[in-house]
Parts: structure tokens; sequence; C-alpha cells
């Protein structure tokens, strides 16, 4: 057969069917995505995201290959309308040397482009499904023979149950009635190699301590990638042990890129340790603390404890706002019982009616000011108003409730006033009860910020007792030092709270003792 008369026959046949499912975003500064498909009964559809279209897409197509019926026999190749690089190139191109001759039942085949932006089924011959790059067949054609004299009618063509793999790595199922490829038999797998970090432990390496050394710590690194909370003592350890390991290893194996792998587990064992000391405040001489802490001794920070659990016991009024501010003013008076106070001391605490709440502490006895709320409110740093608090003034005998000196004082009173005016509690207008918490959270951490004695976190009676809100208030202010990047991973039970103070409030926090 000559190639006009071939395809002279070819364009007799009736044309294959095809059409395009395709994934397109909606517009610039949006994430949604508009799923189109080239069936005219089709609408379109708009997903939240790029994942969510392309499961619809492809969840669209399979509807299609499930329902499309069996491929014709009498079709040909959908691919010659697009130029397929298997048929005959377009005008303009370089014409093949011999011609291309289609052959093979036909099929339904999908192809699909690389990043997942279209998939396309058509109805071509084999040959053409396997020239396509990236082509599956979902369905197969086969011809009906002639039936004989007095045969029954021979049924409808069968379909393939080849399933083809799109881009997201889902299948498609196609039709029930030709049975599927015969499975590959299992082979047989050799036993996983053992690692440490990139590097291959040999099955053969002797001595047989060594290389279960090896194994050992392999996993003792993996399982720390997916801890929750760091351990830099327990980290620096292990770089310890890598160091002797991998020092033997290349003794034995005469290898010297594993005594520089030992080297360099040293040096990382070394500045482990090293910031393990800065986060404890275990500071060598001449070193600089990782964690600049803002009250920086041990004395000062059991100070500002013993500070908050005398306010909790010697508080006036009730409520929150009245333990924040008796907390603000002890701090300002704790050495002599007197001190100065300005009016933006008061109104950035957040409090609803500062005037009313010292209005009620100086008319029950507690605090003494010279003049009005008003004039006290109205104050400025270059005209403080004296105030004083008669529990604090030392007795007779020059003792006071505090045990920390003049120059510890202002420390103190600066730390407190440094956490409760963070600038995104500010931003964000926590209340009191919050800025309360906060300051109490910080006084409870171990060394790396995580809450209560070991990082087990605070019981929730300790808790009460320090800041007095009910339950729906401390998860609203707990909530709050989420939203503010002060308080990260809380979990609140119903008996402590856990969690971890971020690395931006970690210069404020008093460790525990271990």
């Amino acid at each position: 057969m000559t190639q006009a008369a071939a395809g002279s026959e070819l364009d007799e046949r009736v044309p294959g069917r095809r059409w395009t499912v395709r994934l397109d975003p909606v517009g610039r500064g949006s994430a949604e995505v508009r799923v189109s498909c080239g069936r005219p009964a089709c609408d379109e559809q708009r997903l939240p995201s790029a994942a969510a279209g392309r499961a619809a897409a492809v969840a669209h197509l399979k509807a299609h290959l499930r329902a499309t019926p069996a491929p014709r026999a009498d079709t040909y190749c959908a691919c010659r309308a697009d130029g397929c690089h298997a048929h005959f190139p377009d005008t303009g191109r370089q014409a093949r040397t011999a011609p291309w001759r289609c052959g093979g039942p036909v099929v339904l085949a999908v192809v699909t482009d690389r990043a997942g932006r279209w998939w396309q089924a058509l109805e071509c011959c084999s040959r053409c499904a396997a020239a396509i790059p990236g082509a599956q067949t979902a369905a197969t054609s086969r011809p009906s023979a002639p039936p004989a004299p007095g045969s029954p009618v021979p049924s409808a063509p069968r379909t393939g149950t080849a399933t083809p793999q799109f881009s997201d790595r889902q299948q498609v199922t196609g039709g029930t009635g030709v049975p599927g490829p015969r499975p590959e038999p299992a082979r047989r797998r050799r036993p996983p190699e053992k690692r440490i970090g990139r590097l291959v432990i040999p099955r053969d390496l002797r001595p047989v301590s060594l290389r279960d050394e090896l194994v050992e710590l392999g996993g003792l690194f993996r399982a720390y990638q997916k801890r929750a909370e760091p351990d830099l003592a327990m980290l620096a350890d292990l770089q310890e042990r890598k160091a002797r390991a991998f020092l033997t290893w290349s003794d034995v194996s005469c290898d010297v890129t594993l005594r520089l792998e030992a080297q360099r587990a040293e040096q990382a064992a070394a500045v482990i340790r090293r910031q393990h000391r800065h986060r404890t405040g275990e500071v060598a001489e001449g070193e600089e603390p990782g964690v600049a802490r803002l009250l920086t001794v041990p004395a000062q920070w059991e100070y500002a404890r013993s500070v908050l659990a005398h306010v909790a016991g010697h508080t006036p009024l009730p409520g929150a706002e009245a333990r924040l501010l008796v907390l603000m003013l002890t701090l300002r008076t704790a050495h002599t019982g007197s001190g100065n106070l300005v009016g933006q001391d008061v109104t950035g605490l957040g409090l609803t009616d500062p005037e009313d709440l010292i209005g009620k502490l100086s008319g029950c006895g507690w605090l003494d000011i010279p003049g009005t709320v008003g004039d006290l409110l109205a104050s400025r740093p270059e005209n403080p108003t004296p105030v004083t608090v008669p529990s604090l003034v030392p007795g007779e005998d020059g003792a006071g409730p505090f045990t920390f000196g003049r120059k510890t004082r202002p420390k103190l009173s600066g730390w407190a006033q440094r956490a409760v005016s963070d600038k995104k509690l500010r931003k964000k207008k926590a209340p009191a009860a919050t800025r309360l918490l906060a300051l109490t959270l910080a006084t409870w951490t171990d060394d790396a910020g995580r809450l209560g004695p070991g990082g087990q976190g605070i019981a929730l009676n300790t808790l009460a007792a320090r800041v007095p809100v009910d339950s729906d208030e401390l998860v609203s202010s707990i909530d709050q030092l989420t939203a503010a990047d002060w308080l990260i991973d809380a979990t609140l039970t119903d008996t402590h709270l856990t969690g971890r103070l971020t690395e931006r409030a970690l210069p404020l926090t008093c460790p525990l003792p271990d």
C-alpha cells in the first residue's frame, strides 16, 4: 500500500476521542486554582489550593475513564492532530526517512505533564501510545473476529485493566474484562544497610563491638532528631561517643577521612557543651553567656520568686489587677518601704480603672500617697510622686520582709517592668491577668525555658495561688501569650500547665534550681 493510499484509508476512519483536564491558577495574589475539562458537559471547578485542585482533576479524569466505553477498533490516532512525533512531521519540518505505520489494537492512553498541570486521555494505536513519552494505557480494544455460521453475536469489546500513573501518584482504574498483567516475582532483598549519618557501616567491619557501637550511635542520633525538645547535654555525649568510635574506625580501616570526622565531632561536642553551660548559667571565666538574662545570678532569681510569694499572701484586694499593681508597688518600695512613682508606671499595666484601684489601696491603708490619685496619675518623670507602703517599712531592728539589699531592688523592679511592659503584650493590649501570668511563668522554668521543675510543667493549684483567675481567664491568657510569641507548645490539663517560653522571653527567665 502506498503512502498516499494509507493516508486516505486513515482519513476515512473515525477520529479518535480526546479530552484534556487542566489545572490553572485563578489569578495573581490568590491561591485558588481552576479545574476545567475539555468535554462540553463538564462545568469548571474552583479549589482553594493547588493540592486540592490536583486531587480534584485526577478524580474527575478517573470518573471519565470509568464511564468511557471501550476504545473503538475502527478509529485512527487522535495524536495525529497534534503533529505527534511518531507520525509525519508538520509542514515546514524535515520529513522522516521512513513513513510511520500505526499498528496494534486501539487503546485509551493517558498522558500528563511533569508539573501536574494537565492530564489528557486519547484514543490511539498501541504503537503510538508506546512512542509518546510518559503515556500509560487505561483500556485496550480487541477487534471482533468474523462470527462463524450459527454462532452467537460476539459481545462488545472488552477493556483492559492497566492502571496509568498520574503526577500525584494516584492510580486510575480502567474497565473490567481483560486480566491485569502478571505480578512480577518477588525479588530476594538484601538486609538494609546500616548507616551513621551519610556513611554506610560495612557488614564485615571488625571488631564486631566497634560495628555495634556505630550502629547504636546511628540509631541514637536519628532518635534525637525526632525529639520534641532539645537536650544539649545528651547531644554533647553523643558527639563525644561518635568522636571515639570514628577514631577507632579510622585506625582499623586506615581511612584519613574518618579521623577528620572524629575531629569535627570533638569540636561539635565542645561547642554544644559551651551552649549548655550558657543556657544553665554555668559560664566559665572569660566566656559571655549565651542567654543574656536580665537577672544574672541564681540569688537574684530566688529573690524574684520570694517577692512573688510575698505578694500572693499580702495583697489586700482580690483579683489579678490588684495583685499586679501591688507587685509593682512592692518592688518599687521593697528596701525602705518608700519610693517614687509616675503616672505611666500605673497606666502602662493594662488596668481597667487604675484610679479606682489606687483609691481602694489608699483607702484600706496599704498605700500612702501625699496628694490625690489624680495628681499621682498625672505625675511625670521630672516630678515623680513619693509613695509609701507601711507594711514594708523596716522595724526598729532594721529588718524588713525581704533580705536583698539596696542595689538588688532596682534590678528586680526593672526586670518586672520589662516583662509586664513587653512590646508585643502592649501592642495586643494584654490585660493585667495576662501580664501577671507572663511574669509568673518567667520564674517557673528550667534553664531551657520549659515550664516547671525539670520541664515537667506547673501544677494548676500552684499557678492559681500566684495568678488569681478562673479557668476560662487562664485559657484566654495562655492563648494571648502564645499569640504574643511569649509561650509555645502550651498544653493545659486538669492538673498541670506545660509548655516552653520562646527565645525572646528567655532573657527574662529565672531558672529553677536542679
